[in-house]
C-alpha cells in the first residue's frame, strides 16, 4: 500500500439551475399566463472521515471534483430537481488547508464527521415569480448561481496515542514490531523507516494505536535527512517515547538533538509528555546502563527506563508508565482493529 499525507485538489461546488420561460397553452384557459418554474439547486461539496483509510493515496490519481449542476426548471411551474452533493471520503485526522497552507479549513478527527465545504448555487427564477400586475407575461428569469470553487490542500496527521522517535537506527522498527501487531521493515542502515507506521499495542487489557516516524537528525526542521515533515503525525498523541541506541556514539547528544528539532518544529511537540528510553539493552552491561541513565536525567530526562527491543526486556514496564498517560479509554480504541488490520496486510508504504 502506497501511503501519501499531503495531496492538493480542486474543488466546485455544483451551479443552481436556471429558471424556465414558459406559458400556459391550454385552449380551454383563456388568457394562459407564465408558469415557468425556478431552476435546482447545485450539488455542495461535502466531506465525510470514513473508517478503514490511513492514507490519501486516492488523490493521487483524482485530483479535481465537481458537483453537478441543478436541473433547469420547467413549464407547468415545475422545480429542477436539486443536484446530489458529492461527498468525498477521507481518513479520520484529515485537514483541510488554504491553498497557500496558512489556514486551516477544516479538521476531521472523528469517524462519521462531516461537513459542507462548498455550497451549491441557488436555482435560477422562472418567469412565473415576476408576474405582477403590471407584469402579466414576464418573459425575463435567472441562469442560476454559480457555484465556488477553490483549491485546497489535504493534510493527514495519523491519529495515535503514542508517538516513537528518535535518531535513525535508535531500533524504533524492532520496537513497534516487538510490542504490536506492526511489520515495519528492520534494516542495519539509517533511515530504514521512509513513512510513518502504525501498531496497535495490547497490554494488561488496554490497547492503544502507536505511530512510528522516520528518525530525526540534526538539522531536520530546515530539511536535512528525511526532514521533520513527518512530526505531524505526532502532534496528537498524548506521550512520545524517545528511544536513544544505547551503542551509540553519545546518548545525551542523541537526546538534545531531538529535543531541539521537538522546539524548532513547534506545534506544542515539546510541551508534550516524554518517556526518554535506553534500546539495545542486550549490547550493553548494567554499569554502562546506570552510567547513561544518570546522564540522561542529568541533562533533563525525568525517567530513564532500559529496554530491548530485540529480547522484550523491560518492554512492560515502559507500557505500565506509557498507561498512565492515556485515559481509561482512548479516542483511537474504537478504531484499533482497523489499524490492526491495515498493518496485517503486510503492504510495503511508499513515499509519492
Amino acid at each position: 500500500m502506497h501511503f501519501l499525507d499531503q495531496a492538493k485538489i480542486y474543488l466546485k461546488s455544483g451551479a443552481g439551475g436556471p429558471g424556465a420561460v414558459s406559458f400556459r397553452r391550454e385552449k380551454y384557459i383563456e388568457y394562459g399566463g407564465p408558469d415557468g418554474g425556478n431552476g435546482g439547486k447545485g450539488g455542495d461539496i461535502v466531506f465525510e472521515a470514513v473508517p478503514g483509510l490511513n492514507t490519501l493515496i486516492d488523490f493521487r490519481y483524482a485530483q479535481h471534483f465537481k458537483a453537478k449542476r441543478g436541473n433547469h426548471g420547467q413549464g407547468k411551474d415545475r422545480t429542477g430537481a436539486a443536484a446530489p452533493d458529492l461527498v468525498i471520503k477521507v481518513p479520520v485526522g484529515t485537514q483541510i488547508l488554504s491553498d497557500d497552507k496558512e489556514e486551516v479549513l477544516a479538521d476531521f478527527t472523528e469517524v462519521g464527521q462531516r461537513a459542507i465545504f462548498l455550497e451549491g448555487g441557488l436555482g435560477g427564477r422562472g418567469n412565473a415569480s415576476y408576474k405582477s400586475a403590471t407584469n402579466r407575461a414576464p418573459r425575463q428569469h435567472q441562469p442560476g448561481e454559480p457555484g465556488e470553487e477553490l483549491w485546497v490542500w489535504l493534510r493527514l496527521k495519523l491519529l495515535a496515542d503514542v508517538g516513537l522517535l528518535g535518531l535513525p537506527n535508535a531500533g524504533k522498527s524492532t520496537f513497534i514490531n516487538a510490542v504490536s501487531n506492526a511489520k515495519a521493515k528492520v534494516g542495519h542502515y539509517a533511515f530504514t523507516t521512509l513513512v510513518p507506521k502504525l501498531g496497535v499495542v495490547h497490554h494488561k487489557g488496554r490497547e492503544f494505536v502507536l505511530a512510528d516516524i522516520p528518525g530525526l537528525i540534526e538539522g531536520a526542521a530546515e530539511g536535512a535527512g528525511i526532514g521533520d515533515r513527518f512530526l505531524g503525525h505526532i502532534e496528537r498523541c498524548r506521550v512520545l517515547i524517545h528511544l536513544i541506541d544505547i551503542a551509540g556514539e553519545d546518548p545525551v547528544e542523541a537526546m538534545r538533538i531531538v529535543e531541539e528539532e521537538l522546539t524548532a518544529y513547534g506545534e506544542g511537540l515539546d510541551d508534550k509528555p516524554r518517556l526518554v528510553a535506553l534500546n539495545k539493552l542486550d549490547l550493553a552491561d548494567e554499569e554502562l546502563v546506570a552510567g547513561f541513565a544518570e546522564e540522561l536525567i542529568d541533562a533533563g530526562a525525568e525517567q530513564v527506563f532500559a529496554v530491548s527491543g530485540a529480547t522484550g526486556e523491560g518492554i512492560e514496564q515502559l507500557l505500565d508508565a506509557v498507561l498512565g498517560y492515556l485515559p481509561d479509554r482512548t479516542t483511537t480504541e474504537t478504531n484499533a482493529s482497523e489499524v490492526e488490520d491495515a498493518a496485517e496486510e503486510g503492504g510495503e508504504w511508499s513515499p509519492i
